[in-house]
């Protein structure tokens, strides 16, 4: 059975096991920053398979005007089972009053499609464009 939890003190062995199962290294190379990112975010919604954390997503924005989604991780092992989307819709509901909902993402047709499948679109389907500066 697995269990959904609002948790932003979360064990950094358990966040690392998880970001490292996703591949993103980027993230694991400084553990302490990711552990005060977490505990910065607006929101954080965890799965847990008893004692494992298998799944994770968080949130910035201001909890009026603009949510942003910034990480949605499942374990490898625990995909295809509805975790992400059960992930997504406990955020989506919970913030339903907040008009902009963004993520930055890749650009995989899987991905894609699992997003596109919440209403979400590409912004320049809205004739906007979108920036990023990576330092």
């Amino acid at each position: 059975m697995i269990n959904y939890k609002e948790i932003k003190n979360l064990d950094s062995n358990k966040i690392k096991e998880l970001y490292d199962d996703a591949g993103w290294i980027s993230y694991t190379e400084d553990i302490p920053k990711l552990m005060r990112a977490i505990e910065n975010s607006k929101d954080v919604i965890t799965a847990w398979e008893e004692d494992e954390l298998i799944g994770l997503i968080r949130i910035v924005g201001d909890g009026e005007t603009i949510l942003y989604i910034q990480d949605i991780i499942v374990k490898k092992n625990q995909k295809r089972k509805g975790i992400g989307t059960q992930l997504l819709n406990l955020i989506l509901d919970k913030y339903k009053h907040i008009r902009h909902k963004v993520l930055l993402t890749d650009n995989g047709e899987e991905t894609k499609g699992f997003y596109e499948a919440y209403g979400f679109k590409q912004s320049d389907s809205f004739d906007l464009v979108s920036f990023i500066k990576f330092d």
